[in-house]
């Protein structure tokens, strides 16, 4: 069949970097159906002052609403760049508001910017499994929800990423934050998994970096205090983990927190140094032809 150039809306370029992903041609397509293939671009998909409030004018058109912010989630599949913006329109997405499509037109000025824009795949000699887990206590105006989100390399290449609303609010950082590495560290055991399967076995611990301080002490520290009870499940299944060699978890300043972009907005600044960290760049190898068939 030949070497790999399109599957499932995915373009794949190969470089002498390794495999470049992207959606270019699927983006276009989003901004022709929503009529912003000439609007003005911006440099973030979200802003970094504001929260996301579920009030104003109802939106008019809700159907072409909930097209436009499915079509970004499949979007995200390349783009891990606008994953917290594409969470919080979704979010939103049985009653949208006048807000709520404001950030839906500023995530495709954004992208209007970046089309050419994906992620990069390379071979790495060092074979191993390093997670960022990160969360936005209480970020949600409305409920105080936290945002999880995290980053998953294998290697040099980013292979999974999450932003997603907590069920439930969490009554301090430390837990949301906890909750963030259970999230992270359930997609790296599976990962494991995946890799065993695959006859290729993970020898050393998995790292997941979180930047609270309380978060990482009750990942290792066997003394469980009543604050932390609501939670000990959570605690249990990372520890169990910790004790058996498959997971570490350690401290990393907040200003190395990779997955600090899929959980709240940035200035333009540390978008960009984040974005960076995940490869997810402007391609420079030659575009292949547009498929025929889509």
């Amino acid at each position: 069949m030949g070497a790999l150039n399109f599957v499932l809306g995915i373009d794949v370029k190969r470089t002498k970097e390794g495999f470049y992903l992207t959606q270019d041609w699927y983006a276009e397509d989003i901004l022709e159906r929503a009529g912003m293939t000439s609007c003005k671009p911006v440099t973030t998909p979200t802003d970094a002052k504001g929260k996301l409030a579920a009030d104003g004018p109802a939106v008019d058109d809700v159907h072409s609403y909930r097209s436009l912010a499915g079509a970004l989630q499949y979007l995200t599949m390349t783009r891990p760049d606008i994953a917290f913006a594409v969470q919080q329109v979704c979010l939103h997405m049985h009653d949208p508001r006048m807000p709520h499509l404001a950030l839906l037109k500023r995530i495709l000025r954004y992208i209007r910017d970046t089309t050419s824009h994906g992620l990069l795949l390379r071979a790495s000699p060092d074979f191993s499994i390093t997670a960022y887990s990160d969360a936005d206590w209480g970020g949600c105006p409305d409920t105080r929800r936290s945002t999880s989100g995290f980053c998953v390399y294998l290697g040099d290449s980013l292979v999974s990423w999450s932003s997603k609303r907590q069920t439930t609010v969490s009554r301090s950082s430390a837990e949301a934050e906890y909750r963030a590495v259970a999230n992270a560290a359930a997609e790296c055991i599976w990962l494991r998994q995946l890799l065993g399967e695959l006859r290729c076995n993970i020898n050393k611990a998995t790292v997941v970096f979180c930047d609270n301080v309380s978060a990482v002490y009750m990942s290792s520290n066997p003394v469980h205090h009543k604050r932390t009870k609501h939670i000990e499940l959570d605690i249990h299944f990372v520890r169990e983990h910790v004790q058996l060699g498959e997971l570490r978890v350690l401290h990393v300043p907040t200003d190395q927190q990779f997955a600090d972009v899929l959980t709240k907005g940035l200035p333009m600044a540390a978008f960009e140094r984040f974005r960076r960290s995940k490869w997810c760049s402007n391609v420079t190898a030659p575009s292949s032809s547009k498929p025929v068939t889509r």
